[in-house]
């Protein structure tokens, strides 16, 4: 095969949340199939310093720090009857990039990764086009304006919409289109318009893997800090200014946290992962709530721990802090959403709850059991190390990109 166009709305580096782990992985991946251009956004000047990583890996890249403000792209999404996440991620200097590497370069394939970033394949492109949504993005933004009211509400029913037509046309042009799980697959399928059969057929599953030499709990010293907590120490993790993780977060603490400290007063939550909005932040010191924010390495706060509660209410396709916890042999209390595309064993390698109530109960019946939370936790690690790795997630990635024969990738 020729070179490789990676298409990614966010640098994927340094491999420290959902998205970025992901695209991270599969970018290593093109990497070894041929040489790979990137472009690319970055977030803040903390994902600017990761650029010699990036120029390490790439043939070439365009690296942009993203600063359009959202109401700037909100005017333009409105004046272009546009998805706001797409004119979000509109820049002219990535557009140029693009446009004069595939004048220039033999780009057999290009690799867009999420939706947003389908808007720089132009039309009439010869070549092989992977779109990675990784989510149906579409169905989220409708939990949210359900959720919602008022001028927000409106906004998300609108992106809700919009987005809905450019996942149909994303997979209409695509070669093949991927979601991180077979959930994901069905779900996007049932969301094409009629008459969208052969969009519909090349459709893929393509889930997350985890490193689990990395998050291994033998490998990473407790926080001392969590450890200076009474017990039971909870953790939840994630991007703390990403909506779901902002609404489990509260959740979890003004819902579920009350119920445990009732029976246990000593009962901790710590909550770890950047950009903590200020409501939540605000919370930290308080009732045992612990708001750390960011830290350079998550694995001694999850050694430091012990359970991890994940009680997403908007939740879509796999979530990697339920696997890095699992592979750190942290039993995990979890809601049926952040359990979707796992296909571990309930009440043996986690515990699946719905209600607030039996949320808590779970956390409290695993703290007065620490026998039971340690042959859980080691359950969740086995899980893992035999059906977690990213080997076996991206085995089928050559495939995908044209190395095998497309008659192999319709008969898959």
């Amino acid at each position: 095969m020729g070179e490789i166009l990676f298409l990614s709305h966010r640098i994927p580096f340094p491999p420290d949340r959902g998205d970025k782990i992901r695209s991270h992985h599969i970018l290593k991946a093109l990497a070894a199939l041929a040489p790979v251009h990137v472009a690319t956004f970055a977030d803040d000047e903390q994902d600017c310093a990761y650029e010699a990583d990036l120029a390490d890996l790439a043939a070439t890249y365009r690296l942009v720090e993203r600063k359009k403000a959202l109401p700037v792209a909100g005017v333009e999404a409105m004046a272009s009857r546009r998805p706001l996440s797409l004119s979000a991620f509109h820049d002219r200097k990535l557009e140029t990039y693009v446009r004069d590497l595939l004048a220039q370069r033999p780009i057999d394939v290009i690799y867009v990764f999420s939706g947003q970033m389908a808007q720089y394949v132009p039309e009439g492109f010869a070549g092989r086009v992977i779109a990675d949504l990784v989510d149906v993005d579409s169905a989220k933004f409708e939990a949210y304006a359900a959720k919602g009211r008022g001028f927000r509400s409106w906004m998300e029913k609108r992106e809700a919409r919009l987005l809905r037509a450019e996942e149909a046309r994303i997979a209409a042009a695509a070669d093949v289109t991927l979601v991180i799980s077979g959930a994901e697959a069905e779900l996007l399928r049932s969301r094409l318009p009629d008459g969208s059969a052969r969009a519909a057929a090349r459709v893929r599953a393509m889930g997350n893997g985890l490193d689990a030499d990395y998050f291994d709990p033998a490998a990473a010293l407790p926080e001392p800090r969590m450890l200076a907590h009474e017990g039971p120490r909870i953790v939840f993790t994630g991007q703390m200014d990403y909506a779901p993780n902002i609404e489990a977060a509260t959740r979890a603490i003004e819902r579920i946290m009350p119920l445990v400290r009732e029976m246990c007063p000593g009962a901790s939550l710590h909550i770890v992962g950047r950009n903590p909005t200020p409501a939540l932040a605000a919370r930290s010191g308080r009732d045992g709530i612990m708001v750390w924010g960011r830290v350079d390495d998550i694995r001694p706060w999850l050694a430091a721990a012990d359970m991890a509660l994940v009680p997403l209410e908007i939740a879509r396709g796999v979530q990697n802090k339920v696997l890095e916890a699992m592979a750190m042999a942290l039993p995990v209390v979890l809601s049926p959403g952040a359990a979707t595309g796992i296909d571990a064993l309930d009440g043996k390698e986690f515990a699946v709850r719905e209600s607030d109530a039996a949320i808590a109960q779970a956390l409290l019946d695993l703290g007065r059991a620490p026998a039971l939370a340690r042959e859980m936790g080691q359950a969740a690690r086995d899980w893992i190390l035999a059906n977690a790795s990213w080997e076996a997630a991206l085995a089928r990635l050559p495939e995908y990109m044209g190395v095998m024969t497309e008659s192999t990738i319709d008969a898959a």
